[in-house]
């Protein structure tokens, strides 16, 4: 079980902002032709007084934006949850029973301004997962499990993860007014134990990511019961890990490439374009979320140890 535990905590961390990829990125243009770095707006994301991180998971129709990002408190080093609404930044700190202080992951936000996440726990649990409807915080914790993590919420209220059972295997999950059913690949290759759900639109599309046999990563859409892989033509190494899905099917995540550096990418209409930040450097740009119109959320590196947000919009 501790090896389990420590497994998924190392999961949670590179789904986070895949910390062990190094390489330098540069602007580069899509399969599609589109290049997002002179086509889009960008614009840089940084919680005020962050302790050199701020990661931007989640992006609403509203453009309401929630992730999370390092403080310093009592010479702590803390993670706080972040809301970022009309140019307005608000803390997200969970205060149920049993929660660790500074522990706070904001994830996904669906467009009533529900927002899921997980957080540490000293129930007896390693992580819980939680919903924040109306000011009021609620545990998500899959039955029998010792570690839940919440990531995408859609309109309809239907959230997304995984955890693990009482007998150390981890599964994706969808909890549906009140239900969990497990969400577990079974495509040619799929190494059991592995299914990471990370996004649900209002159609119930689902992605995610899963390993195979050799560790590596690939993406998955799960639509209509049944499974595809996702897979950008160009990634290597760690592979390929999608992350966010909007109304219109259009597909966000992230790849490695053959020299391990890390590229953001938009699946859009069968075809894949690249996104990178131009500020980016070292471990690269991430996309986690993207919203019906289009607009993309995710973070990258200055090159100095420091992560930062970013919101592409049109």
């Amino acid at each position: 079980m501790k090896n389990n535990a420590k497994s998924c905590r190392k999961i949670v961390a590179l789904i986070g902002i895949a910390l062990l990829v190094v390489g330098i990125t540069r602007t580069s243009r899509g399969d599609d032709g589109r290049d997002f770095a002179e086509k889009s707006k960008f614009t840089k994301i940084d919680v005020p007084g962050a302790a050199g991180r701020t990661e931007p998971f989640g992006i609403n129709p509203r453009g309401d934006i929630v992730g999370h990002y390092f403080a310093v408190l009592n010479n702590n080093l803390i993670t706080r949850g972040f809301l970022l609404s009309k140019g307005k930044f608000t803390n997200i700190d969970v205060d149920l029973p049993g929660a660790v202080s500074g522990s706070t992951n904001a994830v996904g936000i669906n467009p009533r301004g529900d927002i899921v996440g997980y957080y540490a726990s000293d129930n007896g649990n390693i992580e819980d997962g939680f919903l924040l409807r109306k000011g009021t915080f609620t545990t998500i914790l899959a039955p029998g499990s010792t570690f839940t993590v919440a990531f995408g919420i859609n309109p309809q209220g239907d959230i997304v993860g995984f955890y693990i059972d009482s007998s150390g295997n981890l599964h994706g999950f969808l909890l549906s007014k009140g239900t969990f059913t497990n969400i577990d690949v079974d495509l040619p290759g799929a190494a059991p134990g592995s299914t990471i759900p990370n996004g649900i639109n209002p159609e119930g599309d689902i992605v995610g990511s899963y390993n195979d046999s050799g560790g590596n990563f690939h993406g998955f859409l799960l639509s209509k019961g049944k499974f595809a892989t996702i897979d950008v033509p160009a990634a290597f190494g760690i592979g390929t890990q999608a992350f966010g899905i909007n109304p219109e099917g259009e597909i966000v995540g992230y790849y490695t490439d053959s020299g391990g550096n890390l590229h953001g990418f938009l699946l859009s209409k069968g075809k894949f374009a690249t996104i990178d930040v131009p500020a980016a450097f070292g471990i690269g740009t991430v996309a986690f979320g993207i919203n019906p119109q289009g607009d993309i959320v995710g973070s990258y590196s200055d090159g100095s140890g420091n992560v930062h947000g970013f919101l592409l919009s049109n």
